[in-house]
């Protein structure tokens, strides 16, 4: 019989490493869920104010977690690496578009489109990946693409205009995800360096508001300027979390927990900021569900044939390895 743990493991030691992920895991998503609730308590700043306080906020937070890692072996190398440093100025560009449509889109009620834009990124990345990468899909992930597809057709019907705000969502994130991919660099060490480019656009633009009389900051009391500051805590709390999991978990199961984040929202939306679902929009969202779901099976089946690939191939080895029935072994020789 096959162990279910790596060579020199403890059955209860991974046990508890995969318990322990996953709770990191559902932390992470979780908390990514749960934004809604907290873009409106910044009020009344508007959403590019938000923006560039957590931009600054997120990294002075992201600094006292490296000082207090003592993780900073990875700067000088990538001080000399022009190109990666572009691949990390338009990551910067691309998760900045992303958060600012975001933060807009809550706080003007948009709650639900929003969820519709994280729930149909794993179909942008896929179609991203085809046009930028050249790579092949299986039949079930051409199917999955061609349902979300068909999915955007019907909410276009059911909003009367494409869905933008979550085509934006989806656009913008799917992007950076392949930014990401390029660059290479771990997720806080990733937050470090893009909150790092733009860190003096957004503390130049709130010097500006606050010259010109329309920072909230200071006028709103020290109960509001708490929350802004507080702003990349909850910025960087779920990417530390995120990251403990992402060394504990196999990733067929992070990729089951990424959807927490859009089923939080979405319940959100519906039962705490009561925005209207016609039945147009409930059928696009049925396609969109319809759509993960076929890609979720076939992720899940691609992963037990590898596994069952893995072992056949390590079965063999074994056997190759094994005396010959007949033949004496070296140890049995020396002894005789």
């Amino acid at each position: 019989m096959k162990p279910d743990t790596q060579p020199g493991t403890q059955p209860g030691t991974q046990r508890d490493e995969t318990r322990a992920g996953f709770l990191y895991g559902v932390a992470a998503y979780a908390i990514w869920g749960l934004f809604p609730l907290y873009w409106p308590l910044l009020e009344p700043s508007g959403a590019s104010e938000i923006l560039a306080h957590r931009m600054v906020w997120s990294l002075v937070t992201v600094v006292v977690v490296l000082a207090v890692t003592r993780r900073w072996a990875w700067i000088p190398p990538l001080l000399r690496q022009p190109k990666r440093l572009g691949m990390i100025a338009l990551g910067a560009a691309t998760i900045s578009v992303n958060w600012g449509i975001y933060i807009w889109a809550v706080n003007s009620g948009h709650v639900v489109e929003t969820s519709l834009g994280y729930f149909i990124n794993p179909l942008v990345v896929i179609a991203l990946g085809v046009v930028v990468l050249r790579e092949r899909l299986r039949k079930a992930q051409w199917a999955a693409v061609g349902i979300g597809a068909a999915a955007v057709v019907v909410l276009a019907a059911g909003y009367g205009k494409l869905p933008w705000i979550a085509l934006g969502i989806s656009a913008s994130f799917g992007t950076y995800s392949l930014i990401k991919k390029k660059v290479g660099l771990g997720g806080l060490e990733s937050m470090a360096a893009e909150t790092a480019v733009q860190f003096l656009p957004a503390l130049a633009y709130l010097l500006f508001l606050g010259g010109g009389g329309g920072s909230t900051f200071a006028s709103e009391g020290a109960g509001h300027a708490a929350l802004l500051v507080a702003s990349g805590a909850i910025t960087a709390l779920p990417l530390v979390s995120f990251g403990a999991a992402a060394v504990k978990l196999p990733l067929s199961v992070l990729g089951m927990l990424q959807y927490l984040a859009p089923i939080f929202q979405f319940a959100l939306g519906l039962a705490v900021f009561h925005e209207s679902m016609p039945t147009e929009r409930w059928a696009g969202f049925a396609l969109v569900w319809l759509a993960l779901a076929v890609l979720t099976w076939d992720a899940l089946r691609t992963a037990r044939a590898g596994r069952a690939e893995l072992d056949a191939a390590r079965d063999k080895a074994t056997a190759a390895e094994r005396p010959v029935s007949g033949e004496r072994s070296p140890v049995s020789e020396t002894r005789s």
